[in-house]
């Protein structure tokens, strides 16, 4: 392996930050994403809920959060905004009223088909084969995991 020897000016430019380069592809992203998901009545926090729920429906409030790192402050307004569309149900645990878990309504569960296309267009956009697609994702989700043990 060959060492390389970087500036400290070098380090500190914008273009050369790690962050940065994740960050405006984050917001890329979701610029991506906005018209598209518009045609479903989605707002992009909103479609990774119900990408969640799709996969495993009935999940609580609390798994949810965790499953898309968002804490409850953020991800209560959302689960609103969904069963208030007609989504999801919020319901409360029987054994345990402070758990509550959300179920997907028959419009929610109708919608996954509606939804079937939007990966296709981030396909066309970022003009990446599938396999490069997984392994993009892969070196990201490596990444993450990787950040989030060190914070």
């Amino acid at each position: 392996m060959r060492s390389t020897t970087v500036s400290a000016d070098e380090m500190l430019k914008l273009d050369n930050q790690l962050c940065f380069a994740v960050y405006s592809a984050s917001l890329a992203m979701t610029r991506l994403y906005k018209p598209v998901l518009e045609k479903l009545q989605l707002t992009y926090p909103q479609y990774l809920v119900m990408l969640a729920l799709w996969e495993q429906d009935g999940l609580m409030v609390s798994e949810l959060g965790e499953r898309l790192s968002l804490d409850s402050g953020t991800l209560t307004p959302l689960l609103k905004r969904l069963e208030a569309n007609g989504y999801v149900a919020r319901v409360r645990d029987v054994a345990d009223e402070r758990r509550v878990h959300i179920t997907l309504t028959a419009a929610g569960r109708k919608l996954k088909a509606r939804a079937a296309g939007v990966p296709g267009c981030l396909m066309a956009a970022t003009e990446c084969s599938v396999p490069e697609l997984i392994a993009l994702t892969q070196q990201i989700q490596t990444l993450r995991d990787r950040v989030k043990k060190a914070a």
